[in-house]
């Protein structure tokens, strides 16, 4: 008997206040077409005052429960991937957990950035095929406003606020790739590079710090991993760019999408593109694209869809998985 981690419901948030790209051309030296041309970004959102990443985490988790027409309690655990926790502890899963009314399982936060939400799904994945958990809620949650050093114009307006959620559940599978469910895995990380994309601040500062980005080296790190990461996901089960139905990337830069897709031999039809609406969301951004996708009418039941991300660490991955 073989187990797959199925999909059964997704679903995401986003904060009221839209930001264009116009705004930031009286605080700093911008513009809308400079903004546009460089990363393809038209508008992000950020979060009110008083609102945390928590808390919209927990709005999409509601919509993800919702959609797959589940209660809190029928969730065993809760991985939510940021970071922006509200604290440094408690995890801010398990304050999402109290919101919800989950009085069972357990939760916890995963932090590898841009790529959270990728390990967070590959986490999920071996709680489930382990027997740890049954369902999972998994989620991706950013405030990244708050890390913004708004007199940087190379990364101010590159960011955005967001949160994004998916259940798993354990469903008996037959083992071929035409199983519902993630098929493949692959994560992969190099502490070497953490100086080209990180927050300056932290315990050693006694500061929250803001991020500072390395721009074309991150570019260059970029195309070259995620599709790599991509094609070993899909080598695992012998599948290849051709069986994908449909690329939902990490949304930093519509160049990096584009490179990817075409180092990956997938035409840009093929993949869910929501970067100019909503900035990087950083771990935010797969499940907001996913559920973007499915809302539009683009991811269909059976579709085999590809996601991968490359964030701070430098950290990436990807999961394989069928809808």
């Amino acid at each position: 008997m073989t187990i797959r981690a199925v999909v059964r419901g997704v679903g995401h948030y986003l904060p009221e206040r839209v930001v264009p790209n116009s705004e930031f051309e009286a605080t700093i030296d911008t513009s809308d077409e400079w903004i546009r041309s460089r990363s393809g970004i038209e508008r992000r959102h950020f979060v009110a005052e008083g609102q945390t990443t928590s808390d919209i985490a927990t709005r999409a988790a509601e919509a993800a429960l919702a959609q797959a027409g589940m209660a809190a309690d029928d969730i065993d655990a809760i991985i939510l991937a940021t970071s922006t926790a509200d604290l440094t502890f408690p995890s801010a899963a398990t304050m999402v957990q109290a919101r919800l009314g989950m009085t069972k399982g357990y939760a916890f936060d995963v932090q590898a950035v841009c790529a959270g939400f990728v390990f967070a799904l590959a986490n999920a994945n071996a709680l489930i095929l382990s027997g740890q958990a049954r369902r999972v809620l998994v989620i991706g949650a950013e405030t990244f406003s708050r890390l913004m050093d708004w007199t940087d114009r190379g990364t101010c307006v590159l960011f955005g606020d967001g949160a994004g959620a998916l259940i798993l559940e354990g469903q008996e599978g037959t083992g071929e790739t035409s199983d519902r469910g993630i098929l493949a895995t692959d994560l992969n990380s190099d502490g070497r590079l953490r100086d080209i994309l990180y927050v300056d601040g932290g315990t050693s500062t006694g500061t929250t710090g803001y991020l500072r980005m390395q721009g074309k080296e991150v570019f260059r790190h970029a195309v070259e991993k995620l599709a790599e990461t991509a094609h070993t996901a899909l080598d695992k089960i012998g599948l290849s760019g051709a069986d994908v139905d449909w690329i939902v990337p990490h949304q930093a830069n519509i160049r990096i999408i584009e490179g990817t897709a075409k180092r990956m031999q997938v035409p840009m039809d093929r993949v869910v593109v929501t970067v100019q609406d909503h900035g990087n969301t950083s771990a935010a951004s797969i499940p907001l694209a996913l559920s973007v996708g499915v809302a539009r009418g683009q991811i269909k039941p059976g579709d085999l869809v590809v996601t991968e991300a490359i964030g701070g660490g430098l950290a990436w991955g990807s999961v394989v998985l069928r809808w």
